[in-house]
């Protein structure tokens, strides 16, 4: 009985040892970047949501996704990314193969902001 308490603490240490504390970053009172009144939140990652692997991004509060910083209109979340060029697509890479994809495989918000 000893051994599966002992075994249960284990997993929950090993579990909350991704977890970090941290003072905030100079700027917001939540340590995220100063931005003028009026402009979308925007700061460089979200808690629930990985950024993307190996690509400079920044997450847009707004749209609900990152913006991928060197490509115009390409988007990241969940493990996928989005593409607007006259209709959406996807891929799993950013190098694609991009697929065709309809308005219920895009995030709700970024679709509604390439609608208007």
């Amino acid at each position: 009985m000893n051994r599966l308490i002992s075994a249960a603490v284990a997993a929950t240490l090993l579990s909350l040892a991704g977890c970090t504390l941290h003072s905030p970053a100079p700027g917001k009172p939540d340590g995220g970047p100063s931005a003028p009144a009026g402009s979308p939140p925007a700061s460089k990652s979200h808690p629930r949501f990985a950024p993307p692997p190996g690509v400079s991004s920044h997450w847009n509060g707004t749209l609900g996704v990152y913006q991928i910083d060197s490509e115009r209109d390409t988007y990241y979340r969940e493990r996928t990314f989005y593409r607007w060029q006259d209709g959406w697509s996807w891929a799993g890479t950013l190098q694609g193969p991009w697929e065709p994809v309809d308005s219920t495989g895009v995030p709700p918000a970024l679709y509604r902001h390439h609608a208007q």
